[in-house]
């Protein structure tokens, strides 16, 4: 706990705050969110006759089931329908060349391989959901210009040892034609499924034993230029030198943060209304790809400039729980960080600098809202709830107000 400051209760959590977990057992630098209670909830989970959920309609939901070919797949990729999210997962460890020369000889001996899902977008376009890592090493063996990766030849395999070393163009015409004509399944969801669904569907696929991350779902669901741009920002020094070099790539926690703070400056967080915050995430990033260039050029700026003044202001405790002495939560809140920088990016130079001018102030005011119980909640506990989101968005602006404008 910090020191000498009283605290409203374990919400704050500043030693031992529960963390989010990559798909390698290990934290990702973020604290994680808990849900929100009984209190929260504005509407009770209403059932119907068969004991499922009115919040999931199953109705609603359109799969079909396809038997594909490799080459058919190839086909899709090279005419730009089959979206692959090249660097969808890569943070969470790229197959190692023996890893995809043992799945290419699993073709060849003819041992089934796992199912893939893919998502319907316009003109029968298909996001590859789950399967991504399978298919590239796919293309990267016999197709490698549709991956921009180098050429695979063949590592480690168990069976045929004779192929050790070979590529595509070595194998004899009658292995390249069972490779092409090998039957996969890929389970389809349709366009027309809701995007809650969607999501609900999807979240519930295991990617090697482990679930999809929120932000891995919309990675894979939402195409164009907002994955590169979430990208760049997640890599930026300022952002970096903000949260301590904190936060993983792993399951793309990092663009997740870099996300909430691009979705809460393009919306108005007095006006949030919203009750799926998952599908804010998301529109938002749909938003986000179809801004000009220019456009996202000036969002860029504005989260360096709220970076790089969280990092004067607060220094090491940036983004963090802390009411005081010289420890804080050791990692980062997310509800803290979109709301801090937001505001932050809200200011002109000459506020951002009165603030960074008197750091005592801003520290003696945050220490206040720390001990503020609607304030600690809304930052703690169903984090996405409308309400809360007012709530700790309008006591920051406040605090940043009141100091910048005295």
């Amino acid at each position: 706990m910090a020191e000498d400051v009283d605290q409203p209760d374990s919400l704050l959590l500043p030693l031992g705050s529960p963390l989010e977990i990559d798909s390698d057992g290990r934290p990702t630098g973020v604290e994680l969110e808990l849900p929100a209670d009984e209190e929260d909830e504005e509407h009770g989970d209403h059932r119907d006759a068969d004991g499922i959920s009115a919040l999931f309609r199953p109705d609603s939901i359109s799969i079909r089931t396809e038997t594909t070919t490799v080459d058919l797949l190839l086909s899709r990729l090279r005419e730009g329908m089959l979206d692959l999210a090249p660097d969808f997962q890569r943070r969470s460890g790229i197959w190692s060349d023996r890893a995809q020369s043992r799945l290419i000889e699993s073709l060849l001996l003819r041992i089934p391989i796992s199912n893939f899902y893919m998502a319907q977008g316009d003109e029968d376009k298909w996001a590859v959901v789950d399967g991504v890592q399978r298919l590239t090493a796919i293309a990267r063996f016999m197709e490698p210009r549709l991956t921009g990766l180098e050429p695979l030849a063949l590592r480690g395999v168990d069976y045929l040892r004779q192929l050790d070393g070979s590529t595509y163009q070595d194998l004899t015409g009658r292995l390249k034609i069972r490779l092409r004509e090998t039957q996969l399944t890929a389970h389809i969801l349709g366009q027309g499924t809701p995007e809650k669904e969607k999501y609900n569907v999807f979240s519930r696929i295991n990617t090697g034993g482990v679930p999809l991350s929120p932000q891995e779902l919309r990675h894979a669901l939402v195409g164009g230029p907002v994955r590169a741009f979430l990208a760049d920002l997640a890599e930026d020094p300022a952002f970096g030198e903000a949260t301590r070099w904190s936060v993983s790539n792993a399951r793309m926690a990092d663009r997740e943060m870099v996300l909430r703070f691009l979705a809460f400056r393009l919306a108005n967080p007095a006006t949030h209304g919203e009750k799926d915050f998952d599908k804010f995430l998301t529109g938002a990033m749909r938003q986000i790809s179809s801004l000009p260039e220019e456009r996202r050029e000036q969002l860029a700026r504005e989260f360096r400039f709220a970076m790089r003044c969280a990092r004067d202001l607060f220094g090491d405790h940036a983004f963090r729980k802390w009411s005081g002495g010289k420890r804080s939560s050791p990692v980062i809140n997310k509800a803290l960080f979109e709301t801090v920088s937001v505001n932050l990016a809200l200011l002109d130079d000459q506020e951002r600098n009165r603030l960074v001018a008197s750091p005592a102030k801003v520290h003696d005011r945050f220490f206040d809202l720390m001990n503020d119980w609607d304030f600690v909640r809304s930052i703690s506990v169903g984090t996405g709830n409308p309400g809360k989101v007012r709530t700790r968005f309008h006591k920051v602006a406040r605090l940043f107000r009141g100091v910048a404008e005295q």
